[in-house]
């Protein structure tokens, strides 16, 4: 894997790649006041480096008609079954993340729902998984913060 220093060029592209990941690299050049082969060859260098890892769409989900969140603990019945656990998860499309966790719960996932009746029937979904012994829910009120560039910043104000 490629190494090198990030700059402030590589910062500033960052940015405006978390704002927009479709944004041309026409526009990034012209805003930094470089070539658009510059900005072409920045970005390769640090998907080569793994810093860049794709990019992505965010769907607005209250927008097409999910707008409940809830946060799932998992209990399992032994560890040992956690991948199995996982693999049957995986099949939920409501479940949007899940994490191997230690504390509590043995996963913690997040699921979205049309409303709390359909959130019910995921939770009885993850209820039902062989291997689960109990979930314990947390209904999200508001989504507060989501900030994808503060750590960036701060990353890069220490570097």
């Amino acid at each position: 894997m490629a190494k090198f220093k990030l700059d402030e060029i590589d910062h500033q592209i960052l940015d405006m790649l978390i704002d927009n990941t479709r944004v041309p690299f026409t526009d990034i050049a012209k805003k930094l006041l470089i070539s658009a082969g510059t900005v072409h060859v920045r970005v390769k260098k640090m998907e080569d480096a793994g810093i860049i890892k794709g990019s992505s769409l965010t769907l607005d989900y209250k927008k097409l008609g999910y707008s409940f969140i809830a946060y799932v603990g998992v209990f399992l019945q032994n560890t040992s079954q956690t991948k199995f656990v996982l693999e049957r998860i995986n099949e939920i499309p409501y479940v949007t993340v899940a994490h191997v966790t230690t504390g509590k719960f043995n996963i913690f996932c997040k699921i979205r729902a049309r409303n709390t009746e359909h959130a019910k029937d995921v939770i009885f979904m993850l209820d039902d998984i062989e291997g689960v012994y109990r979930t314990e829910t947390m209904i999200s009120l508001e989504e507060s913060l989501n900030d994808k560039k503060r750590l960036m910043h701060d990353i890069f104000t220490k570097l």
